[in-house]
């Protein structure tokens, strides 16, 4: 089928359901560190010597024996890098079917038991458990949800991915526009909590009917089936002729690299499947991984471990410090990600080729010591030196933009630079490296809360 003759996305229904399984995918873990007040409440309120304590003065008074923040942003990193390394290789073991709707229903199942958990009274200690261990098999199941989908979409074109990106970044923004709404409704503190948790628990189930509608959409059909290399010459005919077209448009520089492609797709004509070199990709997308590293590194090393701890200056305002974390920390973080991640749809800066781009993803390692210098009460050594809200909330709008971009683009990029035939595995691989940004991010934290 010529590139004339593609189907049409009808309705913009493809496009629809790239963004909502993306929403799907991050939806567990937004919904999980948006609830730190929930958590906290059941955990210091039941714990501290004095049961009449507040979740606030509990923390104040240095009783954070949980350490919860750090616990959980560790805990939900590790099982996501090791499950992400772990579906780089089963992905061709295990149907693509099994592994998405598999993790869909898991994590369905999981959170409805989160939700169930509100109602039962527990220890402080076995309640910390519990929710610790469900954190973990949660992000271990999105882990292997993330990275097929991700492998499944670089078979479209490259907005698609964007747009799947975008829904990540909404999944943030809706988590903490819910529990905003849920405090605000006036209700008791379990109703609230149950409300909110069942909140993905739907979320959930619609991507889950999303996910098995794609696949009878003929425009998604047409993109799926060139996943089989197989299934004709004409397909291989299609990538040759683009890679040529590719190398005219970029000059001479651009057509050596065409015909290195080329040679590369006709290795596998005739042979059945080609064969797919995580080493070879690796040398193509090593500039994108670290990108991604560099940029999970950096955000998770402060958020939510630091930035949760940051209070307001406006002391004598009661419903303002009780939404100021909810809303300077959560919401601004997860509205302006998302626009981030939104702008890959329009602009791709740096491009693909370009060996300086970890630099800018480094860069942000500025954002470290702005926050820590925030108004911060139980802190130790260092000292505050940016008292205002409106510090905490410029840092945190420049913050998560550039999350979000830095996110998106190498995402966007890295299947940029492989042959169709190996962009699942790129799309598996950049999700391990996304995983491993994570994880560092969240090794750091402890660091740099002991720094306080």
């Amino acid at each position: 089928m010529s590139q004339k003759d593609e189907p049409q996305d009808k309705a913009y229904l493809v496009r629809i359901i790239c963004f909502i399984l993306g929403l799907g995918t991050l939806l567990p873990w937004n919904f999980f560190i948006t609830a730190i007040p929930y958590f906290h409440e059941r955990l210091y309120g039941n714990s501290s010597a004095n049961g009449n304590l507040s979740d606030s003065e509990n923390l104040k008074s240095g009783k954070d024996a949980f350490n919860f923040n750090n616990w959980m942003t560790l805990l939900a990193q590790l099982p996501l890098l090791l499950c992400t390394l772990l579906n780089s290789f089963i992905y061709q073991c295990v149907s693509e079917r099994i592994r998405i709707a598999g993790s869909m229903l898991a994590i369905l199942s999981l959170f409805i038991f989160t939700a169930v958990l509100v109602k039962v009274a527990m220890a402080a200690q076995t309640f910390f458990s519990l929710t610790l261990a469900t954190i973990w098999f949660i992000n271990a199941f999105c882990a292997i949800l993330q990275g097929s989908l991700f492998g499944l979409l670089t078979l479209f074109p490259q907005q698609y991915s964007s747009l799947f990106l975008s829904g990540q970044g909404m999944a943030g923004m809706f988590a903490a526009l819910a529990m905003i709404l849920s405090m605000s409704s006036g209700a008791d503190h379990e109703t609230v909590a149950l409300g909110y948790f069942v909140t993905p628990c739907i979320g959930t189930s619609i991507s889950i009917i999303c996910y098995l509608l794609l696949p009878r959409l003929e425009f998604a059909q047409y993109y799926l089936s060139k996943s089989n290399t197989n299934s004709s010459k004409s397909y291989e005919m299609e990538t040759n002729t683009e890679l040529l077209h590719q190398g005219e448009e970029n000059g001479d520089a651009g057509q050596k690299k065409a015909v290195l492609l080329l040679k590369e797709a006709e290795a596998g004509v005739g042979e059945g499947k080609p064969a797919v070199s995580i080493c070879a990709i690796l040398r193509k997308i090593w500039v994108m991984a670290v990108t991604i590293v560099l940029t999970f590194g950096v955000t998770l090393s402060v958020f939510p471990a630091i930035t949760a701890a940051v209070t307001t200056n406006v002391k004598d305002d009661e419903t303002w410090s009780r939404f100021f974390n909810p809303v300077c920390c959560f919401l601004i973080f997860n509205v302006m990600d998302w626009i981030g991640r939104s702008l890959t749809s329009k602009i791709l800066w740096p491009g693909p080729d370009c060996k300086y781009t970890p630099l800018l993803a480094a860069s942000r390692f500025i954002f470290v010591p702005l926050f820590m210098f925030c108004n911060i009460d139980d802190r130790r050594y260092l000292t505050t030196f940016f008292y205002n809200d409106a510090w905490f909330v410029i840092f945190m709008m420049l913050f998560s933009v550039s999350n979000g971009y830095f996110v998106s683009l190498p995402m966007c990029l890295a299947p940029k630079k492989v042959l169709p035939h190996e962009s699942e595995t790129t799309g598996a691989l950049m999700t391990f490296f996304l995983a491993l940004g994570l994880s560092f991010g969240a090794g750091l934290s402890f660091g740099f809360k002991e720094l306080l």
